[in-house]
């Protein structure tokens, strides 16, 4: 049986994570604090607070500012390379420019 696909606020693709279920859960549940806000010494994610705690959106799609600079922390990923974070902010992006 194939995963349910996770909506999260910024595109990511939780349903594929490990952590997910584990150390974290979804955005709506986390309300913007996953876990690897603690790893990287952030409060909060400023994609989810943004999003929606500022411009009351429901996903970054509805943004007319989407892939914006807060969207360059994925190139700061521990063990990734520019043309892996490429793929993965390129993934994101067309998720949510798909969303209604």
């Amino acid at each position: 049986m194939a995963k349910k696909k996770i909506q999260t606020v910024c595109g990511y693709s939780c349903s594929d994570c490990d952590h997910h279920g584990k150390e974290c859960r979804d955005c709506p549940e986390t309300k913007g604090i996953p876990f690897w806000t603690a790893f990287i010494g952030i409060d909060h994610c400023a994609i989810y607070d943004c999003c929606n705690n500022d411009r009351k959106f429901p996903h970054c799609g509805k943004c007319p500012d989407l892939m914006c600079n807060r969207f360059d922390r994925i190139r700061d990923t521990p063990g990734i390379t520019e043309a892996e974070a490429n793929a993965t902010l390129a993934a994101m992006e067309n998720e949510l420019r798909s969303r209604k």
